[in-house]
């Protein structure tokens, strides 16, 4: 028998060493393929790491989804993110002018004051430096960044994948670095900051909820009021009653999830962006092209010395122009950054400035229409086809902030600051988009109470820019944190972000809380009772924390139990949370 295989192995001297040789390119080609496969290694998550499952979604998927998908959510957003800011043409310069325009260059420093408005706040502000700020969007998102990046949280907030962040990585010493770690070492030393935090934190949230409650309300009701131009017989009673109607069937699709309303809403949105940009434009030819003069911000300056403190009062009107800018932020976790800002620059900010130039041509010519500019501006023919899509387009500004608030409730939920509710996961392909339906119930509600209560919409627009512009104050003074401690930024920008968007924003807070009596008390209020909701439940949450982190049974401790003989074992499995 051996010699048979000797004798084999001598008909065949070469076979071993050809083997060894397969086995090298076999092991060298495995070897290759494994370094490939090493440098798209991504980093798992502490969750991921205890369960030893991943998902099928990239984490922080934003970041390496292709133009296609981009693309797609670009399309999406337009009809879920930019309905509020949208339709603001429906009402801004019949707020705005509440008593009458007493001089016709009045106009031009109102649609100057609208242009810089619209391009400093969301444009240059929320598109290209607030979303860089990006931990899935709204105030909890700001303020869960600044907590990964120092111990600024009430409770311990580093988890195992927190060694990515800058704070744990080797940096040269320079002039930034030293006013962040100086920064950092006293907010974390500080527990009056901690709760002032917190405290601002939770006010910026009560606040975009509160926004998802009367922007569905201003909304609707100033598209459904647009039927008085063609039925004069219309009351105010009959309105009241069709807007709840509306609203009613609108909090109902909300359960179908954001995918799939947004794919429905963003066709009707472009055709709206459209109809308002087209419209704009020929009102700016027929009535008065001299109009682009607004360019000019020495309009801003004559309207205020004409007005003095009307000027001033009239801010609160202008403001209206960005309602809805918060939902760029809130709704960030539903989309990506870049859709947002292609969305942003291509479609809705020419159509807004082209809106708002060419009610201000058509205003020009016909001062005494003020308070119904945007029906009154109309050709005869485009009448019901506009009214039509305004109604629908005012649906659907509803939608931005509705989606906005189901996105920050369910951060504020993950940092233990809002009581247990049922989060439905709405969409298999795109990550973020989640529906409530308890917090959907209540969001309805509190519309239909609003509208049935306020009635019009000077009323609740006194309530809604109070709302909107202490949101973006507390979004402003976090960024300015996040630009000190995480990002490092020059002295001198920082200084200049704040000295211009601080001056601007506080001008606008200080108008609206001038009509605080008027109706501005409305945000305030609810965003009080929700204060006390989210605090008490933050603080219960962190008593539990630290009673379970006191009480824990150490290891040592566990080891002496099951040594211990004196003990009666019975067979079986136990689980120990």
């Amino acid at each position: 028998m051996s010699s048979d295989v000797v004798n084999k192995n001598h008909d065949h001297p070469n076979t071993t060493e050809d083997n060894y040789e397969q086995e090298e390119v076999a092991a060298s080609q495995e070897l290759k393929a494994r370094k490939l496969s090493w440098q798209k290694l991504r980093r798992f998550d502490s969750l991921d790491m205890e369960s030893r499952t991943v998902s099928s979604n990239p984490i922080h998927a934003s970041k390496y989804v292709g133009w296609s998908i981009i693309l797609q959510l670009a399309f999406q957003i337009i009809g879920i993110v930019y309905g509020d800011i949208g339709t603001s043409p429906l009402y801004v310069y019949a707020s705005t002018f509440t008593n009458g325009i007493n001089h016709v260059d009045d106009i031009l420093g109102v649609l100057s004051l609208i242009l810089y408005t619209l391009t400093l706040i969301p444009l240059l502000k929320y598109v290209f430096i607030v979303l860089r700020a990006n931990d899935n969007g709204g105030t909890f998102a700001l303020y869960s960044l600044i907590c990964r990046y120092a111990k600024v949280g009430l409770l311990p907030s580093q988890q195992a994948e927190d060694c990515s962040v800058s704070n744990f990585q080797l940096e040269l010493p320079s002039k930034g670095l030293k006013r962040a770690s100086t920064l950092q070492s006293k907010l974390e030393t500080s527990r009056f900051a901690k709760f002032f935090l917190l405290m601002a934190t939770m006010l910026g949230t009560s606040m975009v909820i509160g926004d998802g409650v009367l922007t569905p309300c201003i909304s609707v009701l100033s598209a459904v009021g647009g039927i008085r131009e063609a039925a004069p017989a219309m009351t105010e009673e009959k309105i009241v009653w069709i807007s709840v109607a509306i609203l009613i069937g609108l909090f109902s699709v909300q359960r179908l999830g954001t995918d799939k309303v947004g794919y429905s809403f963003a066709p009707i949105i472009c055709v709206w962006f459209t109809l308002i940009g087209g419209v704009g434009v020929y009102n700016y030819y027929k009535f008065d092209p001299s109009v682009i003069k607004a360019l000019n911000p020495v309009y801003i300056l004559d309207y205020f010395r004409r007005n003095k403190k009307e000027a001033w009062i009239s801010l609160g009107g202008i403001v209206l122009a960005i309602t809805g800018t918060e939902a760029l932020f809130a709704d960030v976790g539903h989309f990506t950054v870049r859709s947002i800002q292609i969305s942003m620059c291509t479609v809705t900010y020419p159509a807004l400035v082209l809106a708002y130039t060419g009610q201000a041509a058509f205003l020009r010519k016909h001062t005494d229409l003020v308070s119904d500019t945007f029906f009154k501006s109309i050709l005869g023919p485009l009448y019901w086809p506009m009214f039509v899509v305004a109604v629908l387009a005012a649906i659907i500004a509803s939608q931005a902030m509705i989606s906005g608030t189901f996105s920050i409730i369910q951060q504020s939920l993950s940092l233990g600051c809002f009581p247990r509710v049922k989060i439905v996961h709405t969409s298999a392909k795109y990550e973020g988009q989640v529906y409530i339906p308890e917090i959907n119930y209540l969001l309805m509600l509190a519309c239909v109470g609003v509208t049935l209560g306020f009635k019009t919409t000077a009323k609740i627009g006194y309530a809604y820019g109070i709302a909107v512009v202490l949101v973006m104050t507390l979004t402003s003074s976090f960024l300015v944190l996040i630009m000190i401690m995480i990002w490092k930024t020059n002295i001198l920008i920082i200084i200049s972000y704040v000295l211009i968007n601080g001056s601007v924003e506080s001008l606008y807070l200080s108008s609206v809380l001038y009509k605080f009596d008027r109706g501005g008390y409305l945000p305030l209020a609810f965003a009080t009772l929700l204060m006390i909701i989210l605090y008490v439940w933050n603080d219960v949450y962190r008593r539990k924390y630290y009673y379970e982190l006191d009480h824990k049974i150490s290891p040592e401790r566990v080891k002496g139990i099951v040594a211990d003989t004196n003990f009666c074992r019975i067979p079986g499995l136990a689980m120990f949370y």
